[in-house]
Parts: C-alpha cells; structure tokens; sequence
C-alpha cells in the first residue's frame, strides 16, 4: 500500500505543514530543479506492472540498452516481496495491475465486446449467467464453509478426547506427548503443503484480497492450487490448537473460487466452460471476486449480512448498487446452504462433534436491562480496547518484520519456525492450567460437572471428581469453544481473576506470535478471543457496581478489540449481532466499536493495512498526501515516450515488446486538418501480443481496405485467469513476416482517459483510483507539442517513487508536526489552539 498510512490515521491526525522554501518560481509554475535535472539523465522505463513497492526505479542504462534478452534476465533476477509470499520469504514474478477499463475500438464493437454490439439475447445471457455465478458461488462457500468447520471439530475433537482420557486415567506425560504430538505432526503438514505447493496460500489472504480489489494482481493468489492448499492447510493449522482462526483464509477462499469460476474453470486441469467467455476481463472478474469475498465471510461467521458489509467496508475500493444486490444474494445462498447441511448434521450423521446451530456463539437473551450507570464502564471498554488494538497492530508488525528475515532464508527456516511455535503453544496450552486452583462444581449447574469432554465450562483436567479446572475450559479447547464459554451468560462465578488475566496475557501474545507462520492463518478469532477476555475481567471488576452480564461484556470487550485493531465499524457490529443472536446489544456494540476505532486511529492504521505495506503491495489510497497538491502530473511523468504509428511494421513492434515492458502503447497517427500529428488511441500490450500470434499482417503498409478485425474472433482477445502469462518470446515470427505490417487501427482503444499535464498530481490520483485505471494519458497543454507527454500509471502515485524524484519534499522543504488526536486532546483542542493564538 501507499506508504501515507491508513485512511484512518490521516483523518485523525492534525498536521501542520511548515513551507521553509517557496513553491513557485518568479514565472508563477513551481521552480523544481531537482526534476528537471532528473529528465535530462533518466530514460523511461513506465511499466506501471513493475511496481515492486521497493519503488526503487531500474537502471537507466539497463532499461535503455537492453537487449531483449537481457532486460528478461534482469525481470527474473529482480526479486520481489509481494503478497503473503513477502512473509514467509519467496520470490515470485513482477505485479501487474488489472485492466478495468472498458475498451471501446472497431473490433470489441463487431464483436460483442462491448454494450453496443450485442443482441438482447446476448444481454440477457450476460445478466443472467451473472446472477447463476453468484448462485453457484454460494453454493460453493457455503459448502466450504461447512466442510472447514466440520473437519476442525472432527479433527481437534478426537485429539482432545484421546487427550483427556488419558488425563483422567493420570498419565498426564503420554497426553502431554500425544497433545503436543498431534499438534505437530498437524501444523507442519499444513506448513509443508503450503511453502512447497502454494506459498500464496499463506496467512489470512485478506490483504491480498484487498490489493487485487484495489487493482493489484499479485501472482497465484486466487490460482486452484492456492484455493486447495488453503482449504488443507488452514483445516489442519487450525485444528493443530494455534492461535489463529479460519475466517480470514475462508474469505480468500472464497475469492478463489470466485475466480475461478469467472475465468472459465482451469484450462490445466481440463475444467473450462466456453460459456463463460463473457466474464474473461478484469471488470467482471472483480465484481464476482468481492461477491466471493463477501460469501466466504458470510460462511466463515454464518453471517450473511455482515459478510456483505464486510465486502464494503474491508476489501472493496469500487462499489456499486447493483453489485450490492448480487453479494446480498451470494451471501443469502450461503446462509442457506449453511443451515441446510447442520440440520443434516443434528441426526449425527457428521461425526461426534459436528452438530450445532447456525447462531455460533447463542447468547440471546430476553431480560437485557442496562443503565445509563453502565455507560462509563462500556466507555472504559472501547478506550482501553482501542489502545490493545493498535498495541495489538504495532507488535504484530514489529514480528512479522522478523519472520520475514527468518522466512527469507529458506524454505527449512520456515519450517523450523512453525514447528518452534507449535511446541511452544502446546506447552502453554497444556501446561498452564496447571497453574489454576480447582474450584468445587456449582450446585445446579446446566451443564455435567466435571466435562472430560472437548468442550465445556467445567473441566476436570488434574483436578478431583466434584471439581472443576476453570483455566483449562479455556486453554484446553478450541478457540471456537473458549470464546463460546466466555461468552456464556450466568457464569458470573465460574472463573477466577488470575484465570481471566493469565488467559489475557498469553492469548495476546500467541496471537501475534502465531500469525505469520508458512500456514493459513486468520486473526479474526484470535482477536475477538481477546477482547473476550478482556472484557469479561473487565466485568468482573465491575463486579456489583454494574447491571450487564459477564458474557455480555465479553461480547462487548470483543468488539472493543476488534475496533481498536481492524478498525471496522458497521461490518463488525452486524458480525457481532449475528454471531450472538442478541439485537439488544446493539447500542452498546456500536458506542464501544465507534470509541476503540477513534482511540486507535491515533496510533496507527488498521492491521490490514499495516499488512498491505509490509507485503510491498502497491495499494492506491483512497486520498492524497499534502505534497501532491503542490505538483502536477507533469512533474512525476517520465520520458521518451515509446508510441506506435496507426499502420507499423511487424519488426518494429516486435522490437519494442522484446526490449521494453510497457503494457500499453499511445497510437500516434497523422491528421487531416494539421501538419502536426494527433493521438489516435491506445493499444494494449496482450492485444498486440494476440495480433502477432494470429499472424494478422499486410505485405504493404496501404491496407486501408482489408478488415484485418474479421481475422480474429473475441476468444482471441480474452484474458487468461491465474496461470503463466504470455510472452514475446513464445511468438515465433520468420524474417519475412518482420517486413510485413500491422494496421492498429481496429484494436486501439479511441478514447482513453487522459489529463492535461497541469493537473495536480491529487487531482490525477482521484480519478485514476475512482475510475479504476491501470494506464492514464498525460496529453500537453499546447498543440504545438507532441500529442502525448507521457503516461500515468500505478508507480506514479506510489509516494516512494514520488519522493524519490522530488526528495525535497520529504526533508528540506516540508516538515510535519503531528499531534496524535488522544481523547484528551480532542476535549481541550480549542483550548489548545486557543492559547497557541494567543501567544
């Protein structure tokens, strides 16, 4: 992402911006040295797919004079630190942007690419195979979803119930052995299938969902091979008693099988559907993928409005009503789908521990009664869950800094990591209940006492028949279970204060510990763990002093958590309702949420965010950095521009494409009413590649009356899903073919989004991420010029190659002050400045 921080974070902060150097020559235009010595000695290498997010440009030299060669040699050479990959240490190829753009040009419209060449049978085809992939997308996450949680109870299940009867017969060395073997043998068979199959499979995938929502297309994220590692892996990481959760990898899952589906299937795998050819463009592929983001959080927490708001909210930077109405209809498939399948499960067809509801953690209740007394301890709740959750944030950046450099020794590293944290969890796990005194059963107790079972409020662990080991009902489960008891209502006696703060302080720290593993892995769960516990000591410090349940202040400290670290606010309110079934809550959900995301915003920004930025992803802000209002386009814009005349030889563009990697090219062509040539268009690097390929040449340059667009069919201009891209070099073209040419009429597009070169450089960033573009014409303010002064791209805007042309305006001539916005700042700011004035 952009190196300016969370959206969050700039809105909340106070800047004052001290100019110690004039802006503006004595001609009125800004006097920039510094820029205009960079032009004359740096050659133009504007690939906007080569936005490594070192932002470090390549070698001039080497851009220039490379030989095609070469210049393939120095691409693979190049490493990269993209997506999750970044964490657990891989290489993988260059990230391209995603072409959202609608290409309107003689042969889309013969063709039926675009509105105006379809019939309304091809329109009402179009509608209607939209709305049977959502259906078909439901259905599939829905499923997933099902599956996952089903072989995570299955699996985690058995191994503590083996466990615990050999606690109950005190052969507490063999549980220890089979619970830490199990754990093990679990996560690093879950580690393995991901570093050697599918490192992209890596971690929570929500960051990667964002950026390729955002217009980044990192490698291999929403690939097959990733969707069946991920499913694998995060069942097995997460049955292995890990700190982490199963959301985050569902909701890549889901984007996966959105993907998929989208792109026609696999042509690796033999599983295409030609019918779908219509959605083979990123436009289409974007919609369905946050419709698949949205279906995967609604599987994830059987949450189907919450998992739409959390398309909108989280990941999507493009949004609309009409994809509102298709994510509303995946996510009720989904919910569907899900109480389908447990209603099969309640006749115990699905194992010993794969029945339940749809409502995962109950706490519906009908006698909720809270008072305006309660408000200062609902208050303190968001204030000290805003601090946890940026301190949450700032500590989980500062580890996965480390396990970068861990990761990024091998692949045996790696492994040793993931094994080290899984002893080490299952030590904590098993060993310190043993620091808990038993307490005696409840008299009238709903549930057995002591449970020697996987789950429940009373385990017996080494304790006595007739008592009860309260800090093991906690550690000695599932997290699924542990937040289940938390959340329990009337069990204001159950658990001790050191239980409850032991259990604080090591699921904190395990959770940042355990993210970050060559493993799927989310951090959904792990936070609202937490926070859980977090706020129901909170309640018991309370104690009488307040009217509200301790499992409803635990519900709230979860979403205090939440807010303060992921910095959502109406998505994770309906996930919070949804998940406990109680609609009364929700006043005191949204005053803590709205009080822990206004503290935490203070800090830092939100976790994802930080993620995007570790992972040198190139993700485009919402907003500008101040700076860029005091530069135009022109200003960031580099040169010589490489262009195409409307009729080119064949040797020429081969030439080009070997020795460049540009993405797309102006068409320059000569007028009819000017000596001086006019910008025709822009032509698309894949669509010259498809030319090349099909042969699509004249042997003079005067084909003004062949219609070369009939030689191609719209299949040839479709775009491949996942999967190895298509190169120059697997074109072969003869000497002869070199001397023929190509008429590039038919396949530029006529009307791309241009900008004059005065225009901000804010103003250009809005609009280039609004629109959604990937390529953006800098056309010069007088005629008499060239008809294009250069193209914008995503590198252009990222804030390290700015300030890497104009390195003054991040040190000499501006200085920021910030004052962090703290609650008491916020009471006494006009005060504050008040007096400042004054003195």
């Amino acid at each position: 992402m952009a190196a300016n921080g969370g959206g969050g974070e700039e809105e909340d902060e106070v800047r004052i911006e001290v100019l110690t150097e004039p802006l503006l020559g004595r001609n009125g235009r800004r006097d920039l040295p510094a820029n205009q010595q960079w032009h004359q000695r740096q050659e133009q290498f504007h690939d906007d797919d080569h936005d490594h997010h070192r932002m470090g440009r390549l070698p001039s030299a080497a851009v220039g004079i490379a030989s095609g060669d070469d210049l393939h040699a120095l691409r693979r050479s190049a490493p990269n630190s993209t997506s999750q990959l970044a964490i657990v240490g891989s290489n993988i190829c260059p990230i391209e942007s995603l072409d959202y753009e609608i290409i309107e040009n003689d042969s889309f419209f013969k063709q039926g690419q675009d509105w105006r060449g379809r019939d309304r049978g091809q329109i009402f085809q179009y509608v209607l195979l939209k709305w049977t992939l959502c259906f078909l997308l439901g259905l599939a996450a829905g499923a997933v979803g099902f599956f996952n949680n089903l072989a995570v109870e299955n699996i985690a299940g058995v191994k503590f119930v083996i466990t615990s009867n050999l606690m109950f017969s005190r052969d507490y060395a063999l549980a220890f052995a089979v619970f830490a073997g199990a754990n093990f043998v679990l996560l690093m068979t879950s580690s393995v299938i991901t570093a050697f199959f599918a490192p992209a499979a890596a971690g929570s995938g929500i960051p990667e969902v964002k950026a390729y929502l955002n217009g980044v297309d990192a490698p291999h994220i929403l690939s097959f091979r990733t969707l069946v590692v991920k499913i694998i892996g995060s069942i097995l990481a997460v049955s292995s008693s890990l700190h982490i959760g199963k959301a985050g990898p569902m909701i890549q899952t889901g984007a996966c099988i959105a993907s998929l589906l989208g792109q026609g299937g696999s042509k690796k795998y033999h599983l295409t559907c030609r019918w779908l050819r219509y959605f083979k463009n990123d436009r289409d592929r974007r919609d369905l993928v946050t419709c698949g983001s949205a279906a995967g959080a609604a599987a994830a927490f059987r949450a189907p409005v919450g998992g739409v708001l959390f398309a909108l909210e989280a990941v999507s930077s493009w949004w609309r009503s009409a994809l509102l109405w298709r994510a509303f209809f995946t996510t009720a498939v989904v919910a569907v789908v899900l109480r389908a399948l447990i209603d099969v499960c309640r006749s115990g067809k699905c194992g010993l521990f794969g029945n339940g509801g749809l409502i995962m953690f109950d706490v519906t209740s009908d006698t909720i009664i809270y008072h305006l007394a309660d408000l200062p301890a609902v208050i303190f709740l968001g204030v000290i869950g805003g601090i946890l959750g940026s301190l949450y944030n700032f500590l989980l950046h500062k580890v996965l800094r480390i396990y970068s450099l861990i990761n990024g020794k091998g692949t045996k590293y790696k492994l040793i990591l993931a094994g080290s944290l899984s002893i080490f969890t299952s030590c904590c796990l098993f060993g310190l209940p043993w620091l808990a005194s038993c307490k005696p059963c409840p008299v009238g107790a709903e549930e057995i006492c002591p449970s020697i079972g996987r789950s429940g409020n009373f385990k017996k662990y080494q304790c006595a028949m007739g008592q009860y080991n309260d800090l093991a009902s906690l550690f000695f489960n599932t997290n699924d279970d542990a937040i289940r008891n938390l959340f329990s209502s009337g069990t204001d006696h159950e658990f001790q204060h050191f239980s409850i703060l032991l259990f604080f302080v090591t699921s904190y720290f395990l959770g940042i510990l355990s993210y970050g593993v060559v493993a799927p892995s989310g951090l959904f769960v792990p936070v609202i763990l937490t926070g859980a516990t977090y706020g129901r000591y909170i309640g018991m410090l309370m104690g009488s002093r307040s009217s509200l349940d301790h499992g409803l202040f635990a519900v709230l400290g979860a979403a205090a958590l939440l807010g303060g670290s992921m910095r959502m606010t109406v998505s994770v309110c309906v996930i919070i309702l949804e998940l406990t079934n109680n609609l009364l809550l929700l006043p005191l959900v949204m005053l803590v949420l709205l009080i822990s995301k206004t503290v935490a915003d203070s800090f830092n920004a939100n976790i994802y965010d930080l993620i995007v930025k570790l992972k040198g992803l190139p993700y485009l802000e919402d907003h500008a950095e101040p700076y860029m209002r005091q530069l135009t386009v022109s200003d960031v814009v580099t040169g010589p521009l490489q262009y195409f005349n409307g009729v080119e030889k064949v040797s020429n563009v081969v030439h080009v494409l070997r020795t460049t990697g540009h993405h797309a090219f102006p068409v320059i062509d000569d007028s009819s009413y000017s000596d001086a040539p006019v910008l025709y268009g822009l032509v698309l690097r894949a669509h010259l590649l498809v030319l090349l390929k099909n042969k699509v040449f004249s042997e003079t340059c005067n084909i003004n009356d062949n219609d070369t667009s009939a030689q191609l069919s719209a299949d040839d201009f479709l775009k491949r899903g996942s999967g190895r891209i298509e190169s120059i070099d697997d074109i072969g073209v003869t000497a002869e073919e070199m001397e023929m040419f190509i008429d590039l009429h038919p396949f530029t597009n006529t009307s791309p989004y241009t900008v004059v070169e005065t225009m901000s450089l804010a103003k250009a960033l809005i609009l280039f991420r609004q629109v959604g573009l990937r390529h953006l014409l800098v056309v010069p303010k007088s005629s008499s010029r060239s008809p294009v002064v250069g193209i914008l791209t995503r590198h252009d805007f990222m804030p390290e190659h700015i300030l890497g042309l104009h390195p003054y305006l991040g040190k000499s001539r501006w200085r920021r002050l910030r004052f962090r916005r703290t609650t008491l700042f916020k009471i006494f700011r006009g005060s504050i400045l008040r007096f400042i004035c004054n003195r």
